[in-house]
């Protein structure tokens, strides 16, 4: 398999990834999501809780092949990389959470984040792919899964999986402080927080090694190969399930087997057409995101935050934001429920999209 096709089929499987991380978080009305758009409330897989996952196995896979030039080892070359984009991430993701107030609401700042999970998640992976020997990275994900399974259930509660009961909040609250963390749940507890990302680590150490096993196969046994270790992965979710439920809030290592196994059949599936068949045209619009992912999606965020807090006169002493403006005066009239919604999610897609467009005409390949 040559080069530049295997990073065609990872740039459209992490284009697709984040055309899809934006379009889920930004409906319309969040009364009016189709159920597919939506996290689980708790425990269960919907096809939203893969998108995240699937960021950081593309991560993973990434991993292998930027680190090339470095001999996947470390020096001080890496290490320098990977300091300065670790750093970088989780700095974003800090500003995105105190935007626009910044520092004056620093009492009640959550601290951890999307792309603070990706910081540390890239970071940490990074340092131990490579500082581990390869032949030993298999065996240590599995200890970091059932490691993380074992601080859950024997430290934990005797409800030890529970939204209110579960100690990685404790973890949390111990190192942040209980005003820092997310409160989307109703309660104090951070889906992206610092226990939680440990096995997270796990889904960034399987992506690199499916980049080993691509740059290591047969260009004809790639997706074949790859459809045989997803079924597996998917598989051992599914068992691991009865005793640790897949859930993405708490990151669970059933979790982390079940979203590689699916990320490693959509990998195995473009591959085969975009390498084997050498269908790619049709995959141009996500290589678009695929070129600039993060950028895109901090700005996406950006924009989302900003519409929030902009407010919109609708009488002597009323208000709406911008975004909620846009949605009632361009598709609530189309349509008031569900479509109307997933009419403005798209719209922000399309936004995005051509934003990076102009970027990849002009070869602008911003570096987060």
């Amino acid at each position: 398999m040559e080069k530049t096709q295997r990073y065609i089929a990872l740039d459209v499987l992490r284009g697709l990834t984040v055309a899809m991380m934006i379009l889920v978080n930004n409906p319309g009305n969040w009364s009016y999501v189709y159920a597919p758009l939506l996290h689980s409330q708790w425990n269960g897989c919907t096809p939203t809780d893969l998108v995240f996952p699937f960021f950081l196995f593309v991560v993973g896979v990434s991993l292998y092949f930027s680190f090339n030039k470095y001999n996947n080892s470390l020096n001080r070359q890496s290490l320098l990389k990977i300091g300065r984009r670790t750093v970088l991430i989780f700095l974003i993701g800090l500003f995105l959470n105190s935007f626009p107030q910044w520092m004056t609401v620093y009492s009640k700042l959550r601290i951890m984040g999307v792309l603070q999970r990706i910081a540390l998640a890239y970071g940490i992976g990074a340092l131990i792919i490579l500082a581990v020997k390869p032949k030993i990275l298999p065996y240590l994900g599995a200890f970091i899964l059932l490691l993380y399974w074992g601080l859950i259930y024997f430290i934990g509660s005797p409800d030890p999986y529970s939204l209110q009961n579960n100690i990685t909040t404790d973890v949390d609250s111990a190192i942040f402080g209980v005003n820092h963390l997310y409160t989307g749940f109703g309660i104090p507890f951070d889906p992206e927080g610092i226990l939680n990302t440990l096995p997270a680590l796990v889904t960034v150490i399987i992506g690199y090694q499916v980049g080993k096993l691509i740059k290591s196969t047969d260009k004809e046994k790639v997706p074949i190969t790859l459809l045989f270790w997803g079924i597996a992965s998917i598989i051992g979710g599914l068992i691991w399930n009865i005793g640790f439920p897949i859930n993405k809030a708490l990151w669970s290592s059933s979790y982390v087997l079940y979203t590689a196994g699916w990320a490693i059949l959509v990998l195995s599936l473009l591959v085969w057409i975009i390498d084997l068949r050498g269908k790619v045209k049709w995959a141009k619009p996500f290589q678009v995101f695929g070129m600039n992912p993060l950028f895109l999606y901090a700005l996406s965020e950006l924009i989302g935050i900003s519409l929030m807090k902009i407010k919109v006169p609708t009488g002597p002493t009323t208000f709406i934001s911008g975004g909620g403006w846009i949605y009632n005066n361009l598709f609530f009239t189309i349509d008031k429920t569900y479509n109307g919604s997933l009419l403005f999610a798209i719209m922000n897609v399309v936004i995005l999209w051509l934003i990076g467009y102009v970027l990849y005409k002009r070869k602008i390949f911003i570096k987060v």
